[in-house]
């Protein structure tokens, strides 16, 4: 995957692409608007989820002691990962212990983010999402684009097709007579699923919340199809990063307010379903559960950083974003896109590749993120704070001629004498670089930042000069 500088200018290329994001970015924007817009005490609602969060990660390794002695009194399995590959393996290993080759799957961005499904595959094992977006997205051979909505990146004509051609080859094939009906794309998609449900022993699911005090999770959806990987099959493994905790029951009163407002802009969620270990006669006779860290313990050092470890997985702030708007999530390279990708990528993965060195950088600091975030992330701050820790990891990671730039303009700016010179220069060129009132394209390294945006000219007369004219250089 190239760096998203690469990536963005591929996807800017690609007209169909931003118009599918524009299209269903702005609906999703302006039902969250209503919808928060309804609640007096909203801003009190995100400093107390921001609160939670915040206290939960301080005493993190408290509560997960704690969610561990829950979940193993109501007849759960806990096991602990420390990164992808343990992971990986731990699911592999019970489900090759339950002698099936196929699991159903209910959406889980933690799967997404150990590749999950790859791993299954190299040891024979087939996995099958069951989440509609997720269903698109594995049929068509492709990635996730968006948080909320996977397959945002795609219309409706682009599914028919996606169906028609894909559905028979792993089950139960797309009617003949399919059209781009939305109702009829959903009764494809459930035709096809329901052999699936009815077959499966196994289940992998992810968690959007997990209660330290009675070991239960928590799992929100708008489909159903969720419910059904939890209830039917015999056994169940949920994976869970280390940071979906909340200490108390009485702590999801105020996520689910949050949480469906902020993504689907939806009052309540259609299915939210929570289970406690096992019950005889009624659900799966097996629940484990694979505690991810991944990375998180050493985001969780990161006195600033940490904040990140906030996130409910909404996607209220890809929703709002500009550059996301004009590029969609697969030039992030990686599964968590938009700004939160951008903050939380590069501390779970490091900043060793050149992708997540560019990840801080995808972000015009416009601070929209901040402001529609229901757990009150500040997303421009960390941006700046991950920027810092590039520069000072990579020094001229980006380009010895950009280096030489900087170096050059803090000369200017160290002297006034130097300075005063640059700027009558700039004025005197006024009619070659901004003949349009902006400045034009500017020969490369400059190429780079006049190509990515419109800049004033110079003003015909500075107010050095001005002063200097009017005033005759008195001081102020």
């Amino acid at each position: 995957m190239p760096a998203f500088p690469t990536a963005a200018k591929r996807a800017l290329a690609d007209a169909q692409l931003r118009h599918n994001l524009a299209n269903a970015t702005s609906t999703i924007r302006q039902k969250r608007a209503s919808v928060v817009g309804e609640l007096d005490d909203w801003e009190l609602l995100r400093e107390a989820g921001a609160a939670i969060k915040e206290h939960t990660l301080s005493k993190l390794d408290t509560y997960l002691e704690r969610f561990e002695e829950a979940v193993t009194a109501a007849g759960g399995v806990v096991h602990w990962a420390r990164d992808a590959e343990e992971a990986n393996r731990i699911v592999i290993d019970l489900v090759r212990r339950t002698g099936e080759s196929e699991v159903v799957k209910v959406k889980s961005m933690a799967t997404q983010e150990i590749e999950l499904n790859e791993a299954l595959e190299q040891a024979g094992i087939s996995a099958w999402e069951t989440d509609l977006a997720e269903l698109i997205v594995q049929l068509g051979h492709d990635a996730p684009s968006h948080i909320l909505v996977p397959a945002i990146h795609r219309n409706r004509a682009e599914i028919r097709e996606i169906f028609r051609r894909e559905m028979g080859r792993v089950g139960a094939p797309a009617p003949e007579d399919l059209t781009d009906d939305p109702a009829r794309l959903a009764e494809a998609a459930r035709r096809h699923l329901r052999e699936k449900f009815l077959r499966a022993k196994v289940a992998v699911s992810g968690a959007n919340f997990a209660v330290a005090e009675t070991g239960t999770l928590v799992v929100v959806e708008s489909e159903g199809n969720g419910r059904m990987c939890l209830t039917l099959p015999e056994t169940l493994i949920s994976v869970v990063g280390i940071e979906k905790l909340v200490p108390r029951w009485q702590d999801l009163e105020v996520f689910l307010q949050l949480l469906p407002r902020s993504s689907t802009g939806e009052r309540m969620n259609p299915y939210t379903s929570t289970w406690t270990g096992v019950t005889a006669g009624d659900g799966p006779r097996e629940f484990h559960v694979v505690l991810l860290d991944n990375g998180r313990t050493d985001a969780l050092a990161d006195e600033v950083g940490r904040q990140a470890l906030r996130c409910i997985r909404c996607s209220a702030c890809l929703n709002v974003c500009p550059v996301y708007e004009r590029t969609g999530g697969h030039a992030y390279g990686s599964v968590y896109p938009g700004p939160i990708g951008a903050v939380l990528t590069p501390q779970l993965r490091g900043t060793a590749s050149e992708v997540d060195q560019a990840l801080p950088y995808a972000s015009s600091l416009c601070g929209a993120c901040y402001d529609v975030c229901p757990v009150a992330i500040n997303i421009p701050d960390l941006l700046v704070h991950l920027r810092t820790r590039v520069v000072a990891e990579h020094h001229g990671w980006r380009s010895k001629p950009m280096d030489a730039l900087m170096g050059l303009a803090g000369w200017v700016f160290g002297d006034s004498r130097r300075l005063a010179a640059v700027q009558r220069l700039a004025s005197a060129s006024r009619r070659v670089i901004g003949r349009k009132g902006t400045i034009g394209r500017l020969p490369p390294p400059l190429s780079r930042w006049t190509d990515a945006r419109d800049a004033p000219a110079p003003a015909a007369e500075s107010f050095r000069a001005w002063w200097e004219r009017t005033r005759g250089g008195e001081s102020s």
